[in-house]
């Protein structure tokens, strides 16, 4: 029953739910995680990155891309696509389904909050400063960051020295350090399918007390994290790192 496009939906859903559920815990009135910050969140990523991983192998992804900029970038570097499609399709709709969980797990709480934007912050993300160019930069930078090294630690010269089954929790740190040192300008979204499949989600549900879902800014995190990811496929196919 396992598949790479079972593996890669559900494996989505899973960094999604946890995920975005520690920004819910986090930002949601009356959680018991309300208010505890930006390094709960960014551990919460990265152990939900590391989930999701895991999820994605066991059910049928050996590839565990959770993310369209990944599956571009090593798509780029490998010279073939015809993952491309499935694999992004697989990630939007897991990611959908992330965060209807997170919105039933939380059923209670979206309308204790008054906040609409604290409502939207649990489902995508948004920049500090809003500046479209220094955003979609932000983006590129932390998804390049993001491909390429994934692509080092999975390479065939790390992969001599031995981190083998280390690998899921090599990436859940990479993109714990990546929030921590890149992430407070944009809330690095890193990943398309991360921000657009629960963007979409929160334009759809009932979920009390909700404003607009903020697609002026949505093509950033989308744009920006493609880029990104091809740009670090390019570099790792001109460094011939495989």
């Amino acid at each position: 029953m396992t598949s790479p496009f079972l593996g890669e939906f559900l494996g989505t859903m899973m960094l999604i739910l946890l995920g975005d559920g520690v920004v819910a815990g986090v930002l949601l009135k009356r959680s018991k995680g309300e208010g505890s910050g930006w390094l709960v969140i960014t551990t919460g990523w990265a152990f939900a990155v590391m989930a999701g991983v895991f999820t994605a192998v066991a059910c049928g992804s050996s590839d565990a891309h959770l993310n369209p900029a990944v599956t571009l970038g090593f798509a780029v570097r490998a010279g073939s696509f015809e993952k491309c499609l499935p694999y992004i399709a697989a990630q939007l709709l897991g990611a959908m389904a992330g965060a209807a969980l997170v919105w039933l797990h939380y059923l209670p709480h979206w309308r204790e909050t008054p906040d609409a934007a604290a409502k939207l912050a649990c489902f995508c993300t948004a920049p500090a400063i809003r500046k479209a160019v220094a955003n979609l930069i932000s983006e590129i930078i932390g998804t390049a960051v993001l491909v390429f090294v994934v692509g080092a630690i999975f390479s065939k010269a790390v992969a001599a020295g031995g981190p083998g089954a280390l690998g899921p929790y090599l990436v859940g740190s990479l993109v714990w350090g990546i929030g921590l040192s890149l992430g407070g300008t944009t809330g690095y979204a890193i990943n398309p399918a991360r921000d657009l499949g629960p963007r979409v989600a929160h334009a759809l549900l009932p979920i009390a007390g909700k404003g607009n879902s903020d697609w002026s800014y949505a093509p950033i995190p989308v744009i920006g994290p493609l880029a990104g990811g091809a740009l670090a496929g390019w570099l790792l196919r001109l460094l011939a790192v495989s």
